[in-house]
């Protein structure tokens, strides 16, 4: 039984295979927010990295579009069970700010402005797997979908690419987040169908 829309005859098997299990295709770009969208203005934003002994490492704007950037197309996959395949971003990597970071912890907790919060392991954010994005289809950010910069975590579900980031904060002990707090999975791997605390 063929699950996808008749727009997507053509090409269904090829799109089956980058569908995780329970999802569904869309050409739409849903808003999903746990709160009202903050308006955080360029000039008056930064990025931190808190490591478990205090030690800060922060990026203004201009410090961070100094970094080098980089472009990636990668699929998408919603808790609420939407996936975009082909999403163009722009970004700097996570690897570039923690050049210079030194941690012995296994854990981060990102918190965006308005408070938001998701927990990811560390190595779920480095080596070429995460993106500070503010570029989204070649446009800056939409404030409703993150801007002026999210986190682009794309191999987890969408809900640990937190909008709106401010900082990452590392820790010895996993801290859950906003959504995982009240019964969302840990860690979200949408290949594992892993919504709830008990999938």
């Amino acid at each position: 039984m063929n699950s996808f829309s008749p727009g997507f005859r053509g090409r269904g098997r090829q799109l089956a295979q980058r569908l995780p299990p329970g999802q569904y295709p869309t050409e739409q770009f849903p808003v999903l927010s746990a709160g009202p969208t903050p308006k955080v203005a360029t000039e008056t934003w930064a990025f931190t990295i808190t490591t478990e002994l205090g030690a800060t490492h922060s990026w203004t704007w201009d410090q961070m579009m100094a970094l080098p950037q980089q472009e990636t197309v990668k699929d998408i996959h919603c808790v609420t069970r939407w996936s975009k395949f082909d999403t163009a971003w722009r970004g700097v990597s996570l690897d570039a700010f923690f050049e210079d970071v030194e941690t012995a912890a296994d854990h981060a907790l990102v918190t965006s402005y308005g408070g938001y919060t998701t927990n990811l392991p560390l190595e779920d954010l480095l080596d070429g797997r995460s993106w500070i994005a503010h570029t989204y289809d070649g446009y800056p950010l939409s404030p409703e979908h993150g801007g002026p910069a999210r986190l682009l975590v794309p191999h987890l579900y969408f809900w640990k690419s937190a909008k709106w980031v401010r900082e990452v904060r590392l820790t010895l002990e996993d801290e859950p987040g906003f959504w995982e707090s009240v019964g969302y999975h840990n860690y979200g791997d949408p290949w594992r169908e892993q919504r709830n605390w008990g999938d």
